[in-house]
């Protein structure tokens, strides 16, 4: 990484805007940096920081914002830095958030912070991202550094490692995980103390499970188990107790056997003597059935008597039936024929009471007679007659229908011939009006074909104009799809950005749960006989447990390629961005400036002129072609005219004539339809006449039909009543029943003698018989002899059971108590060997003698590495006396059984003795810090994949040091520029600004600070 330029608005102290060429400044390789005490150096490098990570270091970041307080109202505070880091020039400018005027009325309203970075190649700057979280993490990738390692290792602050030199281990150790990405170890450790507490869980479940069996034996056989003894002492005490059960379970049983002989024979007592009181009664019962049924007799004849009724009077009922039907349909064809009577009989000239039939209500035997029937042939007859007459007057009538229709025809013939008279008359009139203004037309007309022959002009300017101006719309065009597009692989370049750094955190998710997982890796590595690679021992009593979905090497590998991919992806959107950029600035370079609407609007207006130039020769043409039209068109109108008028004369006789066709055809009509409205409506008429007719002559028939049927119906009905033996019909009606009623009567009867039937078996019974000989049995007796011995039974088996379900249940607890115990101990034996490596881990076992955590162990290798490196500086600053010497001993004070492993002593060679860097002074502290500090961003700057640091700065405490420890302390600062590295000091000691030609001086005034840089 190597600083360029960095220019700062508004920022800290600075009110203005003030710029640091850092490039001439580094030239020389060494520069210094100075000013008196708050004027703003340690500032610049807070721009520094800022600009790249968008926060300044240290506890300044917890100011509100880094805008200067001497800054003009309304000036935006911003950096820009141009650096170059693995090769790749940035152009980074960054905004705080601030609180800017309100453009109207009064007080402030906040302004978010803004970043863009672009990336100068070739002197053209490429646009890489504007969002603040797609900066952040761009800077990272790139340097390979986090804001704390660029702290660290690029500007070097003094105090903080005078503060490190002095520390506690347990504040170093702090201060060394800030660098160095250490958190994989204190997840080892975390994950070891937790995989110890887990299996102390499973063991605790298992030793809890064996404490529950043991319990369920104890409440089971009744004898406390010896909880004293440990779990040892439990196999042998439920052995004893389930034996002993056992014994006392087979005396019982014996017991119980001889009880429930005795039980059973009380028992066959009283069900004997229960069947002789259970027939007694059965006698007794079926004795007063007999008598009840008996009483009943004479009900049961009159239901016979009823149910026999009832089956004769059926088909008489059925006949019955038929006849009110028939004389229902009677009923019904009398009132028809009425009805029709009452309309048709006028038509056939019958009216008062001899047009009508009898009523069957009330005409009695007369009614099925001779005389009506006569009468009803002779209506019938005049009815028919009546119908007959009308229905040749309608085919008479229907014969003129041709007449009628040639009538409709030439009516609409005189219609038609009257409109195009009207219409003639019209066309006549038009056409003597048009030869009237035809010759006025035609001069108006030649004089404006000579007013347009005038305004005719060039036409090769105006194309020529419209190509230019459809040219440039065509650029325009061009320019707002490349736009959109643009717009489009913005999108796309800041979702290959997402996916990007989506991917690179799932890889390194991956990676982290591989690193926490491998032990369980290792351990499944392991074989028989074959050293550890971690502990070199070949034994390996309790190899870890790797859990269910832990990635593989195969897993971070394949998460590694995707996280690859995605990078390639976003470096091809990015490309695919910087291309479309200078597409788009050629484009608007051939639409020499405008938009796509203002050269739309330039080829209108091209357009435009070379229609108008186009239009007047057109119109030259057409007036030229219309003066001659005008001139034929006088002449076809006199033609017109003439033709017109022949027309209208022959249209004029034609009507005359279909007139006279008219009124003969109307005078025929008028004669035939009489005093209906017109033809049809008496066709209409009539043909209802006729039917009416013909349906009161069908309803007189019919009802001379009901009467025949009623007639047969009696007759039948009257020799139903003889064959059934009633006398009358209404005592036929009397005893019918319907069939629900004659199934009740049958069933009854069934029931009365499926009754006396069962009693009478019954009484018959022999078992009956046999105990009506035999004395009443003592049933309370032998009941309470049968209690008695079933319930000493009862409590010979109960207790018999209760002992048997006990040695069973102690055999089986006893089984289960040694499953538990076996299958305790090896999660006994787990916890065992976890909580012993956890305690290890965490420097708490006896077994650590310089109680080291594991995460502090890893902390110290890369302290040792710091104190090597440190002590190639320290020698030279300090002349060779003094040494820096790491050291596992704890701090002074420190109690903690786990403190050790990041000690610091200082080795003074002209005494030979150890010293406590508290006892350092104050030039000593300087140099010791300094050289740890350079030490520390050596090895930092490799964990960090060996980032190239181009500029260094060195921050205060030059103040401390004498002529000659100064002098070496340059030395030291001046062989940091090999490799072109340039190194700036922060410092007011005025003897270094004549050792230091190179310098940037910071001036503060009361309107703000500025710099000032000599070479």
């Amino acid at each position: 990484m190597r600083l360029h330029k960095l220019t700062v608005q508004a920022f800290g102290p600075f009110g203005g805007v003030e710029t640091v060429d850092f490039g001439a400044l580094g030239d020389g390789g060494l520069f210094l940096i100075h000013g008196p005490t708050g004027a703003g150096k340690t500032s610049v490098l807070d721009a520094v920081c800022f600009a790249l990570y968008g926060q300044v270091p240290g506890a300044r970041e917890a100011a509100k914002s880094p805008r200067s307080n001497h800054a003009r109202p309304g000036l935006e505070p911003e950096v820009t830095l141009d650096v170059t880091v693995r090769g790749r020039t940035l152009h980074i400018v960054r905004s705080p958030q601030w609180e800017r005027p309100k453009k109207r009325g009064t007080g402030t309203t906040k302004q978010n912070p803004k970043v863009s970075v672009t990336e100068i190649v070739e002197g053209r700057h490429v646009p890489v991202t504007t969002r603040l979280d797609e900066a952040g993490q761009f800077i990272n990738e790139l340097t390979g550094l986090s804001r704390e390692q660029f702290c660290q290792i690029v500007l070097l602050p003094q105090g903080d490692f005078a503060r490190f030199l002095r520390a506690k281990a347990s504040e170093r150790r702090e201060a060394l995980e800030y660098i160095f990405a250490t958190g994989v170890f204190a997840q080892i450790e975390k994950w070891l103390e937790e995989h110890a507490r887990s299996l102390g869980r499973e063991a605790e479940a298992a030793e809890t499970e064996v404490s529950r069996v043991a319990d369920r034996i104890a409440e089971v056989g009744g004898a406390p188990w010896p909880e004293d003894d440990g779990f040892e002492a439990l196999m042998p005490w439920a052995v004893e107790l389930a034996h002993v059960t056992a014994a006392t379970a087979r005396d019982a049983a014996e017991a119980a056997g001889a009880l429930s002989l005795e039980q059973a024979g009380a028992r066959a007592a009283l069900d004997e003597a229960r069947d002789v009181a259970r027939r007694q009664d059965r006698l007794a019962a079926a004795r007063g059935k007999a008598a009840e049924l008996r009483e009943r007799q004479p009900w049961r004849a009159a239901l016979e008597a009823e149910t026999e009724a009832a089956e004769r009077a059926v088909p008489v009922v059925q006949l019955l039936g038929a006849v009110e039907q028939r004389r229902t349909q009677l009923e019904k064809a009398h009132l028809a024929a009425a009805d029709s009577l009452s309309l048709a009989g006028p038509l056939a000239g019958l009216s008062g009471p001899d047009a009508f039939p009898p009523d069957p209500a009330t005409a009695g035997s007369a009614f099925t007679g001779s005389g009506p029937a006569d009468d009803e042939t002779a209506v019938r007859a005049r009815l028919e007659t009546a119908e007959r007459a009308g229905r040749d007057e309608i085919a008479h009538l229907k014969r003129l229908h041709g007449e009628a229709a040639r009538r409709d025809e030439v009516l609409r013939d005189i219609t038609e011939l009257t409109g195009l008279i009207e219409r003639r008359t019209a066309e006549r009139d038009r056409a003597r009006e048009r030869m009237a203004a035809l010759p006025d037309r035609r001069a108006e007309l030649a004089a404006d074909l000579e007013r347009a022959r005038l305004r005719t002009g060039s036409r090769d300017a105006a194309a020529e104009a419209l190509a230019s101006a459809r040219t440039r719309l065509e650029a325009a065009t061009e320019h707002e799809r490349l736009r959109g597009e643009s717009a489009a692989a913005e999108r796309e370049r800041t979702e290959a950005v997402d996916a990007a750094q989506t991917a690179k955190e799932r890889a390194l998710s991956v990676r982290e749960l591989r690193i926490a997982g491998m032990a369980a890796e290792i351990a499944a590595g392991l074989a028989e006989g074959e050293a550890c690679p971690v502990c070199g021992s070949v034994q390996h009593p309790a190899p870890a447990a790797g859990e269910e979905g832990r990635p593989t090497g195969a897993d971070e590998q394949a998460a590694q390629r995707a996280a690859d991919e995605a990078q390639a992806r976003r470096e091809d959107a990015e490309r695919a961005v910087a291309a479309l950029t200078e597409q788009l600035a050629a484009a608007g370079a051939r639409a020499d400036g405008l938009d796509r609407a203002a050269a739309h609007e330039l080829v209108r207006s091209g357009e435009r002129e070379l229609a108008a130039v186009e239009a007047a020769a057109a119109e030259v043409e057409r007036l030229a072609a219309q003066v001659s039209e005008a001139e034929t068109a006088l002449e076809e109108a006199r033609g017109t005219e003439a033709r017109i008028e022949r027309e209208l004369a022959e249209t004029v006789a034609r009507r005359a004539e279909r007139a006279e066709e008219e009124r003969r055809l109307s005078a025929l009509l008028d004669d035939a339809r009489g005093d209906d409205p017109d033809l049809a409506s008496r066709v209409t008429r009539l043909s209802g006449e006729a039917d009416l007719l013909r349906s009161a002559a069908d309803a007189l028939s019919a009802c001379g039909t009901a009467v025949e049927e009623l007639r047969a119906a009696e007759q039948e009905l009257e020799r139903g009543l003889a064959e059934s033996g009633f006398a009358e019909a209404h005592a036929a009606r009397s005893a019918a029943r319907s069939d629900a009623e004659r199934r009740g009567l049958r069933e009854r009867a069934r029931h009365y003698d499926d009754e006396k039937a069962r009693v009478d078996a019954e009484l018959d019974d022999p078992d009956i018989v046999a105990a009506s000989r035999l004395p009443a049995p003592d049933l309370e007796g032998a009941a309470d002899a049968a209690a008695a011995a079933e319930a000493a039974e009862q409590r010979a088996v109960s207790w018999r059971d209760r002992l048997a379900d006990r040695a069973r249940r102690l055999a089986s607890l006893r089984g289960e108590l040694q499953d538990r115990l076996e299958t305790s101990r090896p999660a006994r034996e787990r916890h065992a060997v976890a909580s012993g490596l956890a305690r290890l881990a965490a420097g708490t076992s006896g077994d650590n003698r310089e109680s080291v955590q594991l995460s502090a162990y890893v902390l110290a290798a890369r302290l040792e590495q710091v104190v090597n490196a440190a002590n190639d500086r320290l020698t030279t600053m300090s002349g060779g006396r003094y040494l820096l010497r790491h050291t596992v001993d704890k701090t002074a004070g420190d109690r903690s059984r786990s403190g050790g492993g990041l000690g610091l002593r200082v080795i003074d060679a002209w005494t030979g003795q150890e010293r406590d860097p508290a006892t350092l002074s104050g030039g000593e502290t300087f140099v010791s810090s300094l050289a740890l500090a350079l030490g520390l961003g050596d090895v930092a700057s490799a964990e960090a994949g060996g980032a190239d640091i181009g500029t260094l700065f060195v921050d205060e405490g030059f103040g401390t040091l004498d002529e000659d420890t100064l002098e070496e302390v340059l030395e030291v600062l001046d062989g940091l520029r090999d490799g072109g590295r340039a190194v700036g000091v922060v410092s007011h000691v005025a003897d270094l600004r004549s050792r230091i030609t190179t310098r940037l001086k910071v001036v503060k005034s009361t309107t703000g600070s500025r710099v000032e840089q000599f070479y």
